[in-house]
């Protein structure tokens, strides 16, 4: 199903709390919602090497609101496997359909343009590609180890899909050895049939636990304002920390990318993302990352930083 083919959905339907759809409330963006406009020699740097080399970034095809700051500080989110997923979210704006064959020699060309590109982190992250049999782990793998070989300082953090449970696939990702291994769960548990159809919860809680019990960094994130109330986020952090003792977490306000997404339940207010901030710390994840622009990349660099064990 192509993007523009997707059903408006209803906020009735995705509200299951006490209150009162708020259709009218969400249409103007707060003043804590601004961000600056991609630009700069930084920026400007990075985006004719990647136009060069044909690479693709989340960053451009989700609309992030932080990639001029990141770009300008040398920090990209590079997408590999094409640009077009087999899964369609209701929350996300990167293309769906049928994806075209796998450039199996993306790996190299990916390893070689952040030689040049001179990052001190990247995030590599991939579409669904639920048509493969590994759902593209081979070409992870290729693409952690080659990079790793190129740019020895560099440290490279992945945000992986949960390869629909093909826990053989995640061991490739994971015997590359990336220093950070990233999955979000993006909301709470009432929430996936409408936001994460194609996807589990507990799947995605059971990927992070698999992740650490080998030692990895494990990390997650999630978004806020899409239909989920403040407890159901406090508990989420609780059970996440329990099952799976992930290292980082990201939350973010949820930003519609177009009306045939899912519309924003609310604006989060900054207090309100402190108060989840507190709330992760004292569940035990060991950085935190809240605020309205945070997304999956922002300040991923300090992160790893922060995480002084982390293997290089």
């Amino acid at each position: 199903m192509k993007r523009m083919d997707r059903p408006l959905v209803s906020l009735m339907v995705l509200n299951n709390s006490d209150r009162e759809p708020q259709q009218l409330a969400v249409k103007r963006k707060p003043p804590w919602l601004k961000a600056k406009v991609p630009g700069g020699p930084g920026y400007q740097r990075l985006k004719a090497i990647m136009d060069q080399h044909r690479l693709h970034t989340v960053c451009q095809e989700a609309g992030c609101p932080n990639m001029g700051e990141c770009w300008a500080r040398g920090v990209a989110t590079i997408m590999i496997l094409g640009d077009t997923c087999t899964r369609s979210c209701g929350f996300c704006n990167v293309k769906t359909g049928r994806p075209g064959a796998v450039d199996r020699d993306e790996p190299r060309r990916v390893a070689e343009s952040l030689a040049l590109m001179g990052l001190r982190h990247v995030v590599i992250t991939s579409v669904n590609r639920d048509e493969l049999s590994d759902g593209g782990a081979a070409v992870w793998a290729e693409t952690i180890i080659r990079t790793r070989e190129a740019c020895p300082s560099m440290s490279v953090e992945v945000l992986i899909p949960d390869f629909e449970g093909n826990w053989a696939a995640l061991q490739m990702v994971v015997d590359a050895r990336p220093h950070i291994i990233n999955h979000n769960l993006e909301t709470v548990r009432r929430m996936y049939p409408a936001v994460r159809p194609s996807a589990k919860f507990a799947r995605s809680v059971e990927l992070l636990r698999r992740v650490k019990e080998q030692g990895g960094v494990a990390k997650t994130g999630i978004m806020v304002g899409i239909g989920e109330r403040d407890d159901e986020v406090v508990a989420l952090l609780e059970e996440v920390q329990e099952a799976a003792s992930c290292d980082i977490l990201t939350i973010g306000q949820y930003l519609q990318p177009t009306r045939n997404h899912l519309p924003i339940d609310r604006w989060v207010t900054p207090e309100q993302f402190a108060m989840f901030k507190e709330r992760g710390l004292a569940a035990g994840f060991k950085v935190v990352e809240s605020g309205p622009l945070v997304r999956s990349s922002y300040h991923a660099d300090h992160q790893a930083d922060v995480l002084t064990h982390v293997a290089r």
